[in-house]
């Protein structure tokens, strides 16, 4: 039978590790860092250098002949020659003459503003359809309006219109000159009694060339309009119908 006895402590040393292990993970990072310091110092001169190369680069200018064709006069060296030759139609473009369609377009969003407001955005609507003329029809049609303080009535009466766009037709042997028919209704409240005023009306709109501009892109502007009544009644019935409804 085996006798168990009282075991020897060791020595407290024996559980250290050896110095030169800890010295050697301590060498071991340092190189680590010293490595990580010197790449990502390589990496912020080569950027530096690269920001200072293309501070240098002298400006590209583009020539753009009577063709409308567009040329580098400076080409960038080889290697970039995709951005030397890039050639585009810019001047071209720009003096394309408007459209039909263009055309159309443009009367049918003068005639939406000028002809439907409401008192509460008659300024705007206005301030909107005046944009879209000349400058001397704009000069000539906002004297009238103040003359006649139209946006006044408009504001004092109640004064609602909405117009219905029926049909519009170039006139023919006249360019840019449209010919619009449409229906419109004028809404006006005084003392609390409501009348209706109902009426079939054709407008005539002689558009103008100018330059296309990124604030009107379709360079047209309206040079003359007017108006004329075909038909139309008055309604202060206590009961009234819209002509929109049937």
């Amino acid at each position: 039978m085996k006798q168990s006895g009282p075991t020897e402590a060791l020595p407290e040393k024996v559980g250290y590790t050896k110095y030169y292990e800890y010295d050697g993970l301590l060498r071991a990072y340092a190189n680590r860092a010293m490595l990580l310091a010197a790449i990502f110092g390589l990496i912020a001169i080569t950027s530096l250098g690269f920001a200072i190369y293309v501070r240098l680069q002298p400006p590209t200018v583009v020539r753009i002949d009577s063709s409308g064709e567009a040329s580098a006069i400076n080409p960038r060296p080889e290697g970039q020659e995709g951005l030397s030759k890039m050639s585009f139609h810019v001047a071209a473009a720009a003096e394309t003459e408007p459209t039909e369609l263009e055309a159309r377009a443009l009367a049918r969003r003068f005639l939406s503003s000028y002809l439907n407001y409401s008192p509460a955005v008659v300024d705007r609507n206005f301030a909107e359809a005046l944009n879209l003329m000349t400058a001397n029809l704009k000069t000539y049609t906002l004297n009238k309006l103040r003359e006649a303080e139209i946006v006044q009535k408009i504001k004092d009466g109640n004064m609602v219109s909405t117009f219905k766009l029926r049909d519009m037709e170039p006139i023919k042997g006249a360019p840019y000159t449209l010919m619009a028919f449409g229906v419109r209704e004028v809404h006006q409240t005084r003392d609390g009694v409501e009348s209706t005023d109902r009426m079939v009306s054709r407008h005539k709109l002689r558009l103008a060339v100018t330059r296309r501009s990124e604030y009107n892109p379709s360079g047209l502007l309206v040079a003359e309009y007017w108006e004329q009544q075909i038909v139309g009644d008055r309604n202060s019935s206590p009961l009234q119908e819209s002509l929109f409804s049937k």
